[in-house]
């Protein structure tokens, strides 16, 4: 029987539909008078004692694990550099902006001499400033032209809503300038009938990867003029282009810097980054070109008080009667409640969208009990709301409207809220770099801040909030992505071709993998060779071969039966899990029941749903296999070993449990006759053998459990070592595997032809699996809970586990395990 934990391929990011049973404590709320918000000019509240007024409440200061206190510090001058524009340096005084730090005025530099440049410092840095001086300024110089467009500029945003706010921000720096800079927006929500005047005029064009890949590429000589002015490239938020998406996004730059070179121009990229190890080398891998790095930030930074914040146990009791501590669902919505009435404006990041619809929730009825004029100042931001919910949403932060905002990752990358005081993050964010971006949210006018890291009940976040120096003593993550990826760099070899014939020239920007692929691209009647090079053969778009965002197929709509009316949309890798039929879907604050989900539908994907208010949540059931393709790279630990290489992942959603919502006892459970999927991908993996049972004391009744346990563990861990989180990863484990022969455990990238996110883990085995012993041995549970071993998303519901014989396990292990250097697990 295998024991299995599936991935965000496969699911949604925080599973089906469902929610952890919680007990509510007597929010801190009902004891406080609402305050009135400080107005602009007004002395903000200082960030400790906000603090100290969210620990004042029962048993409140204990759930605090551990302060860290941020020092202001001040910033450091320098002038701009002379080949800026009068009118540009003019503009940004204007703006009160009288002289750049050191690192934007060293940015703008290497962008005036024809440098590819990222600027990696820290959050409100200034990084937009860094790159808008030098394009503006080109930009002006080409308004002079005769034709009125000598120079163009093009920014990718990783978000429609980021883009949508740099915009503002340019049309409110170039206001001076008069229409001698044009900006304007082209996405999927840029109506028909301004995309031939944003095509036509417009000079600095905002958009995002995915409108690049299937908008503008494919169409580009509608773009023609646009391209052969192109001067520069602006990559905002480029530490989030990380395994899959990052290297499509890596593809689809290299399918750009062709076509601009067929139109005669050859751009500079402006690179905007978190704070990131190596940023030169990722942006280079990102690009394809040498990039020099801008990282000394030189901004000034208010103080920043940074809290670590542990849930209670709660009197309930989990799978195999385990104890259950309060979710940091419920804990943000109670601490949002408790900033709100403070008048504390507070953004709350969680990972998942049905996490945000229910922090929303829960503060408004909390607040209701307070004031009922402070319901409305909370909302809920996320993927999947249509587009002039999102901009009114954004329009109301803006403005003040909006105390609270329970939000996505959709708000975390660069979007100006400047004027906030806190920011509450529900369960680590997966990365550091992440950590840090969301906690710079707050504080951007230069005031201090509050950030609060809320945990999980799971492995990693309990480790982390006890283990404080793995956040704050620790440098920030690599960037990992692969373009070579097979998966990746085939459909978007057909893209190109689709776009201009490929030539033997064309496959060396591409990658060493390009010429490779070739013949298979040939084989599969894909690709036509002739002469003037490969030709895309099909009457389909090739640039629909693809979904950048690695999710694969179609969102899935949702719709109302009775009304027909569009709610939203998920991922079509996530269907089976969330909008089966029978599940419960959250929107907007309404419960909803899938009534059938219809994937089969030549117009598209649909999951027909009616709102209901069941008392139930729905979780879904499946089940997973793996076999071992190829073996790459094989070491000793001992007589264990411990292997890397390619597998095929089978996954079947087989049934659905209801659960009830107070107290999470499962009320039934229901089958579905949905299809298997199958995920080729990369993997690590490791063996023990008979021998290392026997001295590790694990008996045959005992193993299928303390490999569960471990597995399970060792997935939550990975996120500290590679740039994933525990929803791009599966696993599976094995008592006796088929093509070992032995008792094996996995763990793959949840993504086509791999991330990245295995390979890291095999390179740092030694440290990640310590860093598992430790959490599983540390956590004061007797058999093994959430914070531990038992996973959110296991198929099989957590059984079984054995929580000592794990430890067991991995001390005998990690005894014989080769030592690790620089490269690679023994240097082998």
């Amino acid at each position: 029987m295998a024991f299995n934990h599936l991935p965000a391929a496969m699911h949604d990011a925080l599973g089906p539909l469902s929610v952890t049973p919680v007990t509510h404590s007597v929010p801190m709320a009902k004891k406080l008078r609402p305050r009135r918000p400080p107005e602009n000019g007004e002395t903000r509240p200082a960030p400790g004692a906000v603090l100290d007024r969210l620990a004042a409440g029962a048993n409140r200061a204990t759930r605090i694990t551990h302060t860290e206190h941020l020092p202001p510090r001040p910033g450091r001058h320098a002038v701009w550099p002379d080949r800026i524009r009068p009118e540009v340096i003019d503009a940004i005084q204007r703006a009160g902006i009288d002289h750049p730090w050191v690192h934007q005025a060293s940015a703008a530099e290497h962008a005036l001499d024809g440098e590819s440049v990222v600027i990696a410092t820290g959050t409100a840095s200034g990084k937009s400033l860094a790159y808008l001086a030098p394009v503006l300024s080109t930009l002006l110089d080409g308004a002079e032209a005769p034709n009125g467009r000598g120079a163009t500029a093009l920014y990718l945003a990783p978000t429609k809503a980021l883009a949508a706010d740099q915009c503002r921000a340019v049309k409110d720096l170039a206001s001076p300038l008069g229409n001698r800079i044009r900006p304007a927006v082209y996405d999927g929500d840029t109506p028909v009938e301004e995309r031939e005047w944003v095509r036509q005029y417009a000079t600095y064009v905002l958009t995002n990867p995915d409108m690049l890949h299937r908008g503008i590429l494919p169409s580009h000589p509608r773009w023609s003029s646009f391209l052969r002015a192109l001067r520069y490239v602006v990559i905002d938020e480029c530490h989030t282009y990380r395994g899959v998406f990052g290297s499509h996004v890596a593809q689809v730059l290299r399918r750009l810097r062709r076509i601009c070179a067929r139109y005669g121009a050859n751009p500079v990229f402006l690179l905007a980054s978190a704070t990131a190890a190596e940023p030169a080398v990722a942006a280079g891998r990102l690009t394809g070109l040498p990039v020099r790095e801008v990282a000394d930030d030189a901004s000034p930074r208010g103080e920043l008080v940074f809290a670590l914040w542990e849930p209670p146990l709660t009197e309930l009791h989990g799978e195999k009667g385990a104890p259950v501590r309060r979710t940091a669902t419920a804990e943000t919505a109670d601490l949002l409640t408790d900033l709100t009435v403070q008048g504390v404006r507070t953004v709350a990041f969680v990972r998942s969208r049905r996490g945000a619809e229910l922090i929303s929730v829960i503060s408004k009825e909390r607040l209701a009990e307070v004031d009922l004029s402070l319901p409305r100042r909370v909302a809920a931001y996320r993927g999947g709301y249509l587009p002039e919910e999102r901009r009114a949403l954004e329009r109301a932060l803006h403005s003040g409207e909006l105390l609270g905002l329970a939000a996505t990752t959709a708000l975390e990358l660069g979007v100006d809220v400047a004027g906030l005081d806190a920011v509450l993050i529900a369960g680590y964010p997966g990365t550091r770099a992440s950590l840090w971006q969301q906690a710079g949210r707050a504080g951007r006018s230069g005031q201090g801040a509050l950030a609060v890291l809320i945990a999980r009940d799971d492995p990693l976040d309990t480790f982390l909030v006890h283990h404080p120096e793995a956040l704050f003593r620790q440098p920030v993550e690599s960037t990992v992505l692969d373009p070579d990826n097979p998966y990746v760099l085939a459909p978007h070899l057909c893209a190109a071709a689709a776009e201009l014939p490929l030539t033997e020239a064309d496959l060396e920007l591409f990658g060493p993998a390009a010429g490779d692929l070739m013949p298979q691209l040939e084989a599969a009647r894909l690709l036509r060779r002739r002469a003037s090079g490969w030709h895309w053969t099909r009457r389909e778009r090739a640039a629909d071969l693809t979904d950048i965002r690695g999710g694969g197929g179609r969102p899935v709509q949702i719709v109302e039966e009775g009304t027909g009316r569009l709610l939203g949309t998920v991922d079509e890798s996530a269907a089976h899990t969330t909008v089966h039929e029978g599940a419960v879907h959250l929107h907007q604050g309404r419960t909803y029941l899938v009534r059938r989900l219809d994937l089969t539908d030549p117009h598209g994907s649909v999951a027909l749903v009616e709102e209901a208010v069941p008392p139930y949540s729905t979780t879904a059931r499946d089940t997973t296999t793996v076999s071992v393709l190829e073996t790459d790279t094989e070491v000793p630990w001992g007589r264990g070993r411990l292997c890397y290489g390619s597998v095929e992942v089978t996954n079947q959603v087989v049934s659905f449990l209801r659960r009830r919502l107070i107290t999470g006892e499962v009320l039934g459970e229901t089958k579905l006759d949905l299809p298997p999927r199958t995920l080729k991908t990369r993997a690590v993996w490791w063996t023990v053998t008979e021998e290392q049972l026997d001295s590790a004391r694990i008996n045959p009744e005992q193993l299928g459990g303390a490999l569960h346990a471990a597995e399970h563990a060792s997935i939550g861990m990975l996120p500290l070592f590679a740039t994933c989180d525990r929803w791009d990863i599966g696993g599976v484990s094995v008592p006796l595997h088929p093509d070992t022969l032995l008792p094996t455990v996995f763990v793959y990238d949840g993504h086509p032809g791999g991330a990245g996110f295995a390979e890291r883990a095999f390179r740092t085995a030694r440290d990640w699996l310590t860093a598992t012993r430790e959490a599983i041995a540390s956590c004061e549970c007797e058999a093994g809970c959430p914070s531990c071993i038992q996973s959110p998303k296991c198929g099989n519901g957590n059984e079984p586990l054995h929580k000592r014989g794990a430890v067991r396990l991995l001390t005998e292990l990690l005894r014989e395990a080769a030592p690790t250097d620089g490269t690679g697990t023994d240097g082998t």
